[in-house]
């Protein structure tokens, strides 16, 4: 057992790194454009491999904060990723039992975040301070404001694309947190895990808010309109 959860480890390890790299590829190539799509796909399963290997060794150990936090990370690479395959909801492409599911399951994860995060059951979750209340509220945020589009799909034609962006940036800053967690030790724990947050969020809000001022003056990015698969 203890050579198979060595190999999940390694395996985890190597999906991160591959993740880490891969995204400015994506980031720095024509939006919508094959090359993007290519990096943007290979980090999404990337991430998929990463949030998996990461819940079992989590549960294994069992550290459940990690596991929590694997699910909440996992679900806005999902989210981006699957927004494409529902950029017309006035054309039939709604939300799938999947897409539900996960929003779901994800907003109950979050608040278990929350609320074990205020409790603090034992010396792991007081150490972490208030990082589980933080990615909790976040989690929560996040996909109840996706519970809510697909009940009310928004007007905006656009509104795909910056759901896409923010997922993927969102899943990155989650990589780039997990990095600084295991190499940044000189820094206290709540710092190592929550600067990429305090300083990405407001870069995606910034390059969101970019791009709706350039559609908004026609001069947008082309963007490719088939659903991804």
């Amino acid at each position: 057992m203890e050579t198979f959860v060595t190999t999940l480890r390694w395996i985890h390890i190597a999906a991160g790194m591959l993740a880490l790299g891969l995204a400015p590829l994506a980031m720095l190539t024509v939006k919508g454009g094959r090359a993007h799509r290519r990096w943007g796909k290979i980090y999404f399963w990337a991430m998929a491999v990463v949030a998996s290997t990461a819940v079992v060794l989590a549960l294994w150990r069992p550290q459940i904060f990690l596991a929590l936090l694997a699910v909440f990370s996992f679900y806005m690479a999902f989210a981006g990723y699957r927004v494409l395959g529902r950029k017309r909801p006035d054309q039939g492409q709604v939300p799938s039992a999947l897409d539900w599911a996960a929003a779901l399951v994800t907003f109950a994860v979050s608040a278990a975040l929350v609320v074990l995060g205020l409790v603090r059951p034992g010396a792991s979750w007081q150490r972490l301070g208030i990082v589980p209340v933080v990615f909790g509220i976040l989690g929560m945020v996040l996909s109840g404001l996706d519970i809510t589009k697909f009940v009310r799909p928004p007007a905006d034609r656009n509104a795909w694309w910056f759901a896409h962006m923010a997922g993927m940036l969102g899943s990155y800053i989650a990589t780039v947190s997990a990095f600084s967690v295991v190499n940044f030790t000189l820094l206290p724990p709540a710092v190592r895990w929550l600067w990429p947050t305090a300083i990405g969020t407001p870069l995606i809000a910034l390059w969101v808010t970019v791009y709706k001022i350039r559609f908004r003056r026609g001069t947008g990015a082309r963007v490719e309109t088939a659903p991804a698969n």
